[in-house]
């Protein structure tokens, strides 16, 4: 990509790696140029917490707004209820309205750390949080179909990738799912109508509905607006962004503990580094090519500002500061630390003892009863810092008279104790 940005806001897409495409880069670079530009990221409320895997677009949003443009963040109340079919082998399992409800409380939470939605300082720029269900609730469908629907050519959608990657497998994609792209294009015309927004931003998984949200409002308002998407990340290994060993990894404090997250990106690869750090944290692009330029032992001093960096953007400089401690004094003087994660056992679950295999799961240091005993005889499970080998242990009451420090492998802790 030869383009050369005018805008601050196109200069650190492209700077830091945030830019896989976009529909019309002079378009939108000339737009952002001459004044506050409006745009949005859809977020579907699947669970009651985002993960990491949402960060990069999250951070996005940060910086539009950091250089002077206005971000919206749009929960998916009403598109929830349909599911989003992008490059999915079957269909979402359906929310009711309730859980729906206490999905897009929990993933507020996290927004309102890196988004200034304003209230009282009179921000120019402020962040609005909108809610689709206010204009997808109430359509008529007979006068949707009529007026939308009509705009929608059948061949079109299903050359797109994520519907035609499901139907080359053979896979159910029901008529519901189907809809659920003209929803998300109905959005983006809503938007523009009501907010004035050019631009929809999101994953490059999501290209062919921003597509159809670009075209549709066209045709409907003669209206010209924008498309830009990032790379869908993977590690160097090859795995999914924001995946671990323990499952997600949750952005939400009482879903997954400031120790576990500062601990996911301390652990990150050595290729990673440089690239993580101009992603998701706001250091100066040639101290992070420096960062993660650096080899041997010093790598990990540049991976310790990784995970205090992105710590601090989303649980608090205290947070990183205690997860650093913890991580220190776990690590390199061989303590309990105060911020591991902790099982807390009650006497009733505990009775005459229980097994060290199912405390391992139980941690979280193992998905099953398989891996523990797998992980304990590969010599990788430790107790209180010394090899465990029986897995037949039992603790009882006796053994947790005092917290007890588990370990998987060097870089996975978590206490045990009596509640």
């Amino acid at each position: 990509m030869t383009y050369h940005p005018k805008s601050d806001f196109m200069h650190v897409m492209m700077e830091r790696g945030y830019l896989a495409d976009c529909t019309d880069y002079q378009g939108l670079d000339e737009a952002l140029s001459s004044g506050m530009v409006t745009a949005y990221i859809g977020y579907d409320a699947t669970a009651q917490s985002l993960h990491v895997g949402h960060l990069l677009n999250i951070m996005m949003l940060r910086w539009l707004q950091k250089t002077g443009h206005k971000p919206i963040t749009l929960m998916g109340g009403g598109t929830t209820k349909v599911g989003d079919p992008s490059f999915r082998s079957d269909e979402r399992p359906l929310l009711g309205p309730e859980q729906i409800d206490a999905n897009i409380a929990g993933m507020q939470q996290v927004f309102a750390k890196y988004l200034d939605y304003g209230d009282a300082d009179g921000l120019h720029n402020a962040a609005l949080m909108l809610n689709n269900a206010e204009w997808l609730d109430g359509l008529n469908y007979l006068e949707f179909l009529r007026d939308i629907g009509r705009h929608f050519s059948v061949n079109r959608m299903l050359s797109f990738e994520s519907v035609k990657s499901r139907l080359d497998r053979e896979q159910s994609l029901s008529f519901l799912e189907f809809n659920y792209m003209i929803l998300q294009a109905y959005d983006f015309l809503e938007l523009n109508r009501r907010y004035d927004c050019v631009l929809q931003m999101g994953g490059s998984d999501q290209w062919g509905n921003i597509v159809n949200g670009i075209d549709l409002t066209r045709r409907v308002l003669d209206h010209e607006i924008f498309g830009l998407t990032s790379p869908l990340l993977t590690t160097s290994d090859g795995r999914k962004m924001g995946k671990s060993q323990g499952g997600a990894m949750w952005l939400n404090a009482d879903m997954l503990s400031p120790y576990e997250f500062w601990q996911f990106w301390r652990n990150s690869t050595d290729a990673d580094v440089g690239r993580f750090l101009k992603l998701y944290t706001e250091i100066d692009v040639a101290e992070c090519e420096r960062l993660g330029a650096l080899a041997g032992s010093e790598i990990n001093e540049a991976k310790i500002v990784l995970a205090n960096a992105v710590t601090t953007l989303c649980h608090g400089a205290e947070a990183a500061a205690a997860a650093e401690a913890t991580a220190r004094e776990v690590f390199e003087k061989g303590g309990v630390g105060d911020d591991l994660p902790t099982l807390t056992l009650s006497a009733e679950e505990l009775g005459d003892g229980i097994s060290i295999v199912q405390v391992i799961v139980r941690a979280g240091l193992a998905k099953s009863g398989k891996e523990a005993k797998r992980l304990i005889a590969e010599n990788g499970a430790r107790l209180d810092d010394a090899p465990l080998t029986d897995a037949g242990l039992m603790l009882d009451a006796g053994a947790l008279a005092s917290p007890v420090k588990l370990s998987a492998g060097k870089k996975r802790h978590a206490l045990v104790q009596l509640g």
